[in-house]
């Protein structure tokens, strides 16, 4: 026998080899999570069972996102600090990646475009996905209040003028439209709607709520959030609505922004909690916690609000997250926690899944887990919660998107269009003295004078991006081009915003008295800019004295201990006024500012709150009559702050006069006027059903008597004349703005069920309770056209709350 050739052995052996492999040699299966037709909870545990600790922690830490690209030219990358992030802190979530504003020191030359933006999230999601050990994609989230916070995006009024359309169907439709513009741009998660009830007009946030009401909020809160979700995450266009700020964040004692508020549970249920509710209601996916404290137990750890109320009472799936710090503010701030690590666990263990900062869990909640004050079960029903959702929305099968689409899709003619009816929608006709409004056309001198006439960024509001020349129409472009060149529009800013500089009066004074009419534009502004110190939670640092003032006196951080103009703007309005020209005074503000001496010497009084981009063409629209007019008031006008709270619906009994002044504001929630009238006529009450299906049919007809096609909101207030707890002189239940052409009359009919009837008795238990009921119907809270009692023969317990 031959001898083995060992290089013919060595041949064969390794022909044998391949042969085994090309046969079919078994691979190393496919893992469940990354399975797309897998049913998404099976995906959630088989992904959980696979993650280490750190991975787990990592999940529910969301990073500030603007520190995480490098843009060069036309190209974006991620940054070091991002790798570092992915690797060390194995981060799940990052927060306002493609914010820009002077916070963030990111502006039009070093920011991102849609296209960049776009290149830059999938370039982070390429890099989590192929260097975090388990291929998990990010979740990133966005501000959204009043439009996609980033470069080029649409900028709509902000949430107080969208509260004045009192149109839910037309928030729905601008919430589509922003949820649309974000996620073309890679975000996922939109922060809004801000649901809290402004009853304090000195805190620095009103601007970015729906106003004083719960029924008012909790629908047009609904309507954001199903435009922002839509019915398919995975649509491409839609994105997860972050409610804010849950709970009673609204009210702090003395207009401090984060102060502590004490309602009892009655009156947190009543007032502060139905919004939010009927928010997840509508299918909200994602709460945020407020900074505040209630009944000296802070919201980041509440079990009772994170817990109780908002998953076993009603229902909620979704998961929570902080607000920027307020997990280590547990520690540094409230001071219930002797160290970060205790109060990551009080934090997680009542109930909050996610940290919106990276250090209020990251390194504490791991430390809280070495040292036993957090068990395996919190830990993993809170990185489940957020998991669900990154399955949900599809990004573990594609995590990408279209830089094309998002370059076309963003601020279209179609969503400017938009954002100037909503503008059209929010303004607010407070006084028209011999219907001074609208004016001629054929008007020859028009001087439009002010602070916020020709000043872009005062119309925009707090959460507002950079806005390239050109993009936003202010106060005084509109006025110009809508009344052509046949009417003379002259300018003079008179004064600043704060500033008390007296140069410019002269000026403003003599533009004044060569005009026609005068259009002056005054109020307050939450335009941030580069000279700004800010904190950690992006809230402005405010100093009483400054060198050189800026304009912003409103806007987070920004609380006032007054109301009044600031600077040189009422005595320009005194001067202006005094030249005996025709006026119409516009407030373009974040908040109810005093407007007493307005309302008793001008002739014509509008607001607009911050209008957006679209502002200067809805204002012109408005004064040309090519725009009839219907906003009404979300929040009351004081006389005095030292009338505050002086919102509508306060409990019984009725409050009685100061000495100095009455007790009823200058202007009532619901109020505005129109260039139209309208009647009202044939009330009638029908008690229909039993039980839970008990429902007050109520029916009454409302007429255009004017000679102007308009809209006319109507508005439904019940009040439960004898009760068993103390409860609201009058509640709003129900409203709809109703378009009418002069002349037409449209029937109106309501249902009132048992749920728009209850209240929480002495056992803490939901009841319509037998009795009176009086329904008044009108224009606004303070004037009743048509009223009519009836009565609930039977008491209706609905789901207890104790």
């Amino acid at each position: 026998m031959k001898p083995i050739n060992r290089q013919s052995l060595l041949v064969a052996t390794t022909f044998l080899a391949l042969m085994a492999l090309s046969a079919g040699t078994p691979k190393e299966p496919v893992p469940l999570y990354k399975n797309p037709s897998a049913p998404i909870e099976k995906r959630v545990q088989d992904l959980l069972k696979r993650m280490t600790v750190e991975e787990k922690v990592g999940q529910l830490s969301t990073l500030l996102g603007w520190e995480m690209y490098d843009k060069q030219g036309a190209t974006v990358q991620v940054s070091k600090k991002f790798e570092q992030a992915i690797q060390e802190q194995k981060i799940g979530a990052l927060w306002a990646t493609l914010r820009a504003d002077p916070w963030t020191q990111k502006t039009l030359t070093n920011g991102l475009n849609p296209a960049l933006a776009a290149q830059a999230t999938n370039a982070l999601q390429k890099y989590a996905m192929e260097h975090s050990r388990l291929g998990i994609p990010l979740l990133l989230a966005e501000e959204c209040p009043h439009g996609h916070m980033a470069i080029g995006t649409t900028v709509f009024p902000t949430a107080l003028g969208q509260g004045s359309t009192w149109n839910p169907a037309l928030i729905e439709q601008m919430a589509t439209v922003i949820a649309q513009e974000a996620r073309l741009q890679g975000a996922h998660i939109g922060y809004g709607p801000v649901l809290d009830l402004a009853r304090e007009p000195r805190w620095s946030r009103v601007e970015e709520t729906y106003g004083e009401d719960p029924v008012l909020t909790s629908q047009l809160g609904s309507a954001m959030v199903r435009g922002f979700q839509g019915k398919n995450l995975k649509s491409g266009i839609n994105i997860i609505s972050t409610l804010k700020h849950f709970a009673a964040y609204g009210v702090p004692e003395g207009g401090h922004n984060g102060g502590s508020v004490s309602p009892g549970m009655r009156e947190l249920q009543r007032s502060y909690l139905p919004a939010f509710e009927a928010a997840v209601k509508a299918g909200a996916l994602s709460v945020m916690t407020a900074y505040n404290s209630i009944d000296g137990v802070p919201c980041s750890a509440n079990p009772v609000l994170l817990k109780t109320i908002l998953r076993d009472q009603w229902g909620f799936r979704g998961f929570t997250v902080s607000d920027l710090t307020s997990i280590s503010g547990l520690s540094s701030t409230h001071r219930v926690a002797a160290t970060p690590a205790d109060g990551a666990a009080l934090a997680i263990n009542a109930g909050l899944d996610d940290d919106l900062s990276g250090y209020g869990f990251g390194n504490a909640l791991l430390d809280a887990i070495r040292q036993k004050k957090v068990n395996t079960a919190v830990l993993d029903t809170a990185v489940s919660r957020v998991l669900r959702q990154k399955f949900a929305m599809g990004l573990f099968d594609n995590p990408y998107v279209d830089a094309q689409k998002a370059s076309a899709g963003v601020k279209t003619d179609s969503h400017v269009k938009l954002a100037r009816q909503v503008a059209q929608e929010a303004i607010v006709l407070l006084k028209n003295e011999n219907n001074l409004l609208p004016l001629a056309k054929t008007t020859k001198h028009i001087a439009v004078i002010g602070p916020n006439a020709d000043n872009v960024y005062n119309q925009l509001g707090d959460y507002t991006a950079p806005q390239p020349d050109g993009s936003v129409i202010t106060m005084l472009q509109g006025i110009r081009t809508k009344f052509g060149s046949g009417t003379r529009v002259t300018y003079a800013k008179g004064c600043s915003i704060r500033d008390t500089s007296s140069a410019g009066l002269a000026e403003a004074i003599q533009t004044a008295r060569a005009a026609d009419v005068v259009v002056l534009v005054l109020g307050g502004s939450s335009a941030r800019d580069f000279k700004t110190e800010y904190q950690t939670t992006g809230a402005a640092s405010v100093k009483a004295t400054e060198a050189s003032i800026s304009d912003m006196e409103s806007g987070e951080g920004f609380d006032r201990s007054s109301l009044d103009l600031m600077g040189r703007q009422q005595q320009l309005l005194e001067a202006i006024v005094k030249t005996g020209k025709p006026v119409v005074l516009v407030h373009v503000q974040g908040r109810p500012l005093n407007m007493n001496w307005a309302a008793a010497h001008v002739p014509a009084l509008l607001t607009t709150w911050y209008p957006g981009q679209e502002g200067g063409n809805a204002l012109a629209d408005v004064l040309a009559g090519d725009y009839n007019p219907a906003g009404r008031l979300p929040i009351s006008i004081p006389k005095s702050v030292g009338q505050l709270p002086v919102y509508y619906n306060a409990k019984k009994p009725t409050s009685h006069d100061y000495v100095e002044v009455d007790a009823k504001p200058l202007f009532a929630f619901g109020y505005g006027l129109s260039y139209s009238s309208f009647d009202y006529s044939n009330l009638s009450i029908q008690v229909l059903g039993t039980g839970e299906n008990t429902r007050a049919k109520v029916s009454f007809s409302v007429k255009n008597t004017g000679t102007r096609d308009g809209d006319e909101v109507v508005q439904l207030y019940v009040d439960d004349k004898v009760s068993s707890v103390v409860g609201p002189i009058r509640q709003l239940k129900k409203f709809r703005r109703v378009p009418l052409k002069a002349g037409e009359q449209k029937i109106i009919d309501f249902d009132l069920a048992a749920e728009d009837l209850k209240l929480l008795n002495p056992d803490m238990q939901w009841v319509a309770e037998a009795g009176t009921f009086a329904v008044m119907v009108g224009p606004s809270s303070d004037v009743v056209r048509l009223t009519k009692a009836f009565e609930l023969p039977n008491s209706i317990y609905l789901n207890a709350t104790k």
